[in-house]
Parts: structure tokens; sequence; C-alpha cells
């Protein structure tokens, strides 16, 4: 029953989602609009964690069976794509490398900008205590 409600919760999320994408008049997927509505909830604590946690480790564990259909598409329209391979291969490379070299600055900067906060806090701690 607890995993139930957990899956009708981000159902529910889900739908407000795909609601937003139809009534707002911008290019963002709906799910995108379910995981901002989700992301913020969790934030606020308007949702929380321990109502959604395992429903979504189920998600996650599945996921690899939702590519499945991607690649079964890929695989029947093998023809189409024979010819754009080569382009198609060297755009998906390096939009790989350009996410991970940004993913990898930016988790840097977060960091260092983390261990600043870390020893400027010791620091104060460390004067108040002599003090």
């Amino acid at each position: 029953m607890k995993l139930l409600r957990q899956f009708l919760i981000i159902l529910a999320i889900s739908f407000v989602g795909e609601a937003l994408k139809y009534l707002l008049p911008l290019p963002v997927p709906a799910s995108i609009y379910g995981m901002v509505i989700l992301f913020v909830g969790l934030l606020t604590g308007l949702i929380k964690l321990s109502w959604v946690k395992d429903a979504g480790k189920f998600l996650i564990a599945v996921m690899p069976v939702m590519f499945i259909p991607a690649g079964v598409g890929l695989m029947s329209s093998w023809g189409v794509l024979k010819p754009m391979l080569v382009p198609v291969l060297v755009v998906t490379v390096v939009a790989i490398i350009t996410v991970m070299a940004v993913t990898g600055q930016a988790s840097q900067i977060i960091i260092r900008a983390d261990k600043k906060r870390e020893l400027r806090k010791a620091q104060r701690n460390e004067v108040n205590t002599n003090e």
C-alpha cells in the first residue's frame, strides 16, 4: 500500500506537469515540469522524501528496461539511420564530451566553494573559542 501511495504521488506530479505543458506556451517537455515541481516540493518540504523514496528507487532500478523500446526503434530504422551514421556519431561524441567537461567543471567549482565555506566557518569558530 505504501508503494502504491508513493507511485500515485509521482503520477499526480507528472499529471500536473502534463497540464502545465498544455497550459503554458513554452517549449518545455511535461517531464521537465514534473521534475521541477517534485524538486521544488522536496526542497520546500511540501513533499517529504519518505513519501516518494521507495517508488523512486524502484523506478531507477527498472530504468534500463525503459531503454529497450528506443533500442528496438533504432534497430528497425537502421536503413534510414545508416547514411547519417557518421554525423550522428560525431554530434553524439562531441555532446557527451561537452556535457562531461561542463559537469566536471561545475562540480569542481561547487566542491571548492564548499571547502572555502567550511574553512571560513572553522576559522570563525576558532576565533570565537579563543575569545
